[in-house]
């Protein structure tokens, strides 16, 4: 017991300060528990009741939670291909001229929608809609990004399919002999949760909520100092040579955006020769560009003063990109993939979650949720919204959408949800026959459906299972529940309630969700069992509270897809998200003993 207490402290101290990856962390929880099964038959004290095997340490992978989950990001995908969840976002551009109502229509419309397809293809597909209504309608985006992603949690708890949290508490459930969960038991309190977070938004967004966002992106990336117009003089040492043969800022470190000729936008012209009279838009640091007008004899153009539209031209266009969950690009330098050959467009600044990046953008390493500003060809922007690498906030073209198949996809998806909730096959059946379905019908195709998939979610549920099977085997969870929820046992099971769901939801701001409820699960179990009560109305309160991360930008992934869109900050959450913890934490104990009795 105490050995996997151990290792379960390690795991959370590594998943909390970030050290690696969450998905590397469940793996290596998972390869120790079974290096240490392996010595079980060699040293005494460890018990072969009281440790998993090697068998039951991969077991995750063959996990219905996790295969389940793996086959609801391909349903996901085949709604976005078909263009379905556009339509229902292109029907909020309406209402950008009344901010209540888009507010409104856009949490009930996410929220529904959340409630049957994964949360974060959710957000990623109405938050540039969201921004563009918000253009449209002169409304800062920080007013309506934080109320997207809360709505897409509010609908994620509706139903066993909204999150991968009670798949995976309905799958730890049944295996304890409790019995796995339904379609929409989930939804009566989900639904009062979701109409108490749109009300509680609605009522408060517009004074807990900053104004911070403004609609020029060169000025809310702050480029004004770190890009400039430079004109070649005629004494040049440039003139009559290329940008490649001359090695033109490879010592001062800045970048050649743009040559301005005959009021004609040449875009990274490497291999142009440049004549005098041209005008140079450079990137660089203050001091960068001080040196390089020096050493290349160039004239600072005084007038200049940088808008988009100094950028931006027929051709070329601004985009803002964030770093998808799944994108290959997380823990890579743009140097290391040669960005600027490989997309053709140049990154001009980096958002990461503490700080703007303006200068050495080539040692930089990308992180999920990392926000890029890009400028580029407007059809090599266009190419980036079907990259699964990237996450596009601006409204460049969109690829080839199959419309014609949006009605078969949500028929397709209706059926799933339909013989899981009549009791006509699992909801692991019915959601593998559908992913079948979908490619079968050229909803999507086979190549589209593996790279839906969020591996990294995958092999994290995966590699956490086996940690919570030792902590039951082990005994630790039983020791657990009756040191810490037992306490609160004397003072009846609403009380033990009460706590587990804090407990749960405090974890969940720094863990990851599925992580958190994992720990947790097996001890409300215990808990259930050292205080007499169903297990169920426990269970449901580490669903609940791990499936709902207000308070930091980094306790949910749709949480952190936000943060620079809106031009957030940590406070801003915190000055949201805790009341909002408080309010579900009340609702919770409230009703989880109507709907589920002790």
């Amino acid at each position: 017991m105490l050995l996997v207490l151990l290792l379960a402290a390690g795991g959370v101290y590594l998943f909390v300060t970030e050290k690696y990856r969450a998905d590397l962390v469940a793996l290596m929880l998972l390869g120790a528990l079974v290096v240490v099964g392996l010595f079980q038959h060699v040293v005494a004290w460890i018990r072969p009741d009281k440790w998993i095997t090697p068998e039951e340490g991969v077991s995750g992978f063959s996990n219905p939670a996790t295969i389940t989950v793996g086959a609801m990001f391909v349903l996901s995908a085949g709604l976005q291909k078909t263009g379905a969840l556009t339509f229902a976002a292109r029907l909020l551009k309406r209402l950008a001229a009344f901010p209540p109502l888009l507010l409104l229509g856009m949490m009930l419309t996410v929220g529904l929608v959340s409630a049957f397809i994964n949360n974060t293809a959710a957000v990623a597909v109405f938050m540039p809609l969201a921004l563009a209504a918000c253009a449209g309608g002169k409304v800062s985006p920080s007013k309506v990004l934080i109320p997207l992603s809360f709505a897409s949690q509010f609908g994620g708890v509706c139903t066993l399919i909204g999150t991968s949290t009670n798949l995976l508490v309905s799958s730890i459930s049944d295996r304890a002999g409790h019995g796995a969960f339904s379609m929409f038991e989930f939804t009566r309190l989900g639904a009062i949760l979701l109409g108490a977070g749109t009300v509680y938004l609605l009522l408060f967004s517009r004074w807990l909520l900053p104004n911070r966002r403004g609609s020029q992106l060169t000025q809310n990336y702050q480029l004004g100092e770190y890009i400039t117009e430079f004109r070649v003089l005629p004494a040049s040492r440039l003139v009559g040579q290329t940008v490649a043969a001359s090695g033109f800022g490879r010592s001062q470190d800045v970048t050649l955006l743009e040559i301005l000729r005959n009021r004609v936008a040449l875009f990274a012209p490497r291999d142009m020769p440049v004549q005098a009279g041209d005008l140079l838009i450079v990137r660089g640091g203050a001091r960068e560009l001080i040196e390089t007008r020096a050493a290349w004899k160039l004239e600072l153009e005084p007038e200049f003063k940088l808008k988009d539209e100094a950028l931006a031209t027929q051709d070329l266009q601004l985009a803002e990109a964030l770093v998808a969950p799944q994108s290959n690009l997380i823990d890579r330098t743009l140097a290391e993939i040669d960005f600027r050959r490989r997309y053709n467009a140049i990154v001009l600044a980096i958002q990461a979650r503490a700080q703007t990046v303006r200068t050495k953008l080539n040692q930089v390493r990308l992180r999920f949720g990392d926000a890029l500003l890009l400028l580029g060809p407007k059809e090599s922007l266009a190419r980036l919204r079907s990259d699964p690498a990237f996450l596009m906030l601006e409204q460049v073209e969109e690829p080839a959408l199959r419309r014609g198949k949006a009605p078969l996809a949500c028929v397709i998806i209706a059926l799933v949800v339909a013989l899981a909730a009549l009791h006509i096959m699992p909801i692991l059946v019915s959601s593998i026959l559908g992913c079948i379905a979908l490619v079968m019908t050229r909803c999507l195709t086979l190549e589209e459906a593996y790279a839906a998939i969020d591996w990294r979610v995958i092999f994290l549920l995966a590699g956490v299972l086996p940690l919570g099977m030792a902590i039951e085997k082990s005994g630790a969870a039983q020791w657990l529940g009756q040191s810490t929820l037992g306490l609160a046992g004397a003072w009846g099971p609403t009380v033990v309630l009460a706590v587990l769901y804090l407990l749960t939801a405090v974890l969940t701001e720094f863990l990851s969700n599925n992580a958190t409820a994992v720990l947790m699960a097996p001890i409300a179990i215990s808990a259930a069992t050292s205080i007499g009560v169903d297990a169920k109305p426990l269970l449901m309160a580490v669903c609940f509270a791990a499936s709902t991360s207000f308070a930091t930008p980094v306790g949910y992934q749709t949480n952190t897809m936000v943060l620079h869109p809106g031009g957030y900050r940590y406070a801003d959450f915190m000055r949201v998200g805790i009341p909002l913890n408080l309010i579900f934490w009340a609702l919770a104990v409230c009703f989880i003993p109507r709907y589920w009795p002790f």
